[in-house]
């Protein structure tokens, strides 16, 4: 029997073929901590006895869920991680001189590479599957074991295969085929589970569509999405300060897979999702005679906020206003995306329609500051969830969309299909 990209990452790393179900002690390529979680793993790491890191240069740290600090309280919490960092001399330390979301900054740096098995104390880390490495999220002590041992536990996952056909049409992305996805799997229908995407759409999915893919795939309860190295992987990765040598896997023909699904993106129209679930999607047909009235726009994230997702932004935005009783914001990935965006004159076309443009945070996303929803209100929101209170006040209400889907709705202050404008 054949293996699966995943079962063959982990392969290559115990020295024996192994297969799904197998449990087995891996070294780990990159471990990654941010603001929010990495205190926690800094006192177990302290309180095991340990005095360094394990692999020091496979360690690191992105400031980038409350930098700069919103309150006291996380200015202390961000105070323990720098303090660590500067004691460790840690490389691969990113605070605000070198700002970030995780997620968006590593792949940037080219330090999550194809063929790695990475893990980070955020669900979301499953982003980097995209470049064909098996990335998961973990507990923050997990994260400390692997700090002292450069190793963790893991059993390997069942696959199941997406097979992703035809052609996506005008503003039709990464992010509404995954929420197309996890609308047919449900929440927990991939649990424990690899979402491996294939098919020949692949070849017209951007990076940013592809990483918006696997950011999500935990959304259906996966544990890491991950997509097979081609020409369009090898160009993102041409003129990036590799880490290390990149390792190309592929999956043999006679693998075997629980389950496979096929959506022919062709025929797929922009989705939205309905409170409270990412699983609740519909069409943009459907959402926009639905005549839902928006709050606030947000833009950004470790799902939509990078360039492509601000070019989208820009494009549909130029020359028009944001709604009067509409806020937006938007907020870039990376400080290289912001820059970038600033040179293009995006940030220009965003001031001028009336849009905020912030530092790159995942502040708004988990609501803990620049663009807290309040009672009752409404958001479309590029982000990856929309559960109660995810945004700000238990009664608001958070609609996930694209970027084309956002800006549109920014500028008639109500869920729209941007191809009406």
């Amino acid at each position: 029997m054949g293996q699966t990209i995943t079962e063959k990452i982990f392969s290559n790393h115990v020295g024996k073929e192994v297969k799904a179900g197998d449990i087995i002690d891996c070294e780990i390529d990159m471990v990654i901590g941010n603001d929010i979680t990495t205190p926690i793993s800094i006192k177990a790491f302290e309180e095991s006895g340990a005095t360094k890191l394990a692999k020091p240069d496979n360690f690191s740290i992105v400031m980038d869920h409350f930098i700069p600090a919103k309150d006291i309280a996380s200015a202390n919490q961000a105070k323990i991680s720098r303090d660590f960092a500067y004691k460790h001399d840690l490389r691969l330390f990113f605070d605000e001189k070198d700002m970030g979301i995780e997620h968006a900054l590593l792949p940037e740096k080219g330090l999550v590479l194809p063929g790695d098995v990475i893990i980070g104390a955020d669900s979301h880390t499953c982003t980097h599957g995209a470049v064909g490495a098996f990335s998961t999220g973990m507990g923050s002590t997990d994260l400390a074991y692997a700090m002292v041992t450069g190793k963790n536990w893991f059993k390997i996952p069942e696959a199941i295969k997406v097979v992703l056909t035809g052609k996506p049409s005008q503003y039709v992305y990464g992010k509404d085929i995954i929420l197309e996805l996890i609308r047919i799997l449900g929440v927990d229908g991939a649990l424990y589970k690899t979402l491996e995407f294939t098919g020949d759409a692949i070849a017209h999915l951007k990076m940013d569509d592809r990483f918006s893919l696997c950011n999500m795939v935990i959304e259906a309860g996966a544990k890491n999405g991950i997509i097979a190295v081609d020409e369009i992987t090898k160009e993102f990765l041409k003129d990036k300060n590799l880490r290390d040598e990149p390792k190309y896997f592929y999956s043999d023909k006679d693998a075997k897979y629980i389950k496979t699904i096929t959506i022919n993106i062709g025929t797929l129209s922009p989705v939205v999702a309905y409170p409270h679930l990412p699983s609740n999607g519909k069409s943009i047909e459907i959402a926009s005679n639905d005549d839902i009235k928006i709050d606030q726009v947000f833009i950004g994230s470790c799902t939509n906020g990078r360039l492509g997702d601000l070019r989208i932004a820009a494009k549909i935005l130029k020359g028009r206003k944001v709604s009067r009783k509409t806020r937006m914001i938007i907020t870039p990935a990376t400080t290289k995306i912001a820059l970038q965006a600033e040179k293009e004159g995006l940030t220009e076309i965003f001031a001028k329609a009336g849009a905020v443009f912030s530092n790159p945070t995942c502040g708004a996303c988990l609501g803990g500051y620049m663009g807290i929803l309040g009672k009752n209100e409404k958001c479309v929101s590029t982000t990856n969830r929309n559960f109660i209170g995810r945004m700000g006040d238990r009664s608001s209400e958070i609609y996930l969309a694209n970027s084309a889907v956002a800006a549109a709705s920014a500028i008639t202050g109500k869920i729209t299909d941007p191809r009406d404008l």
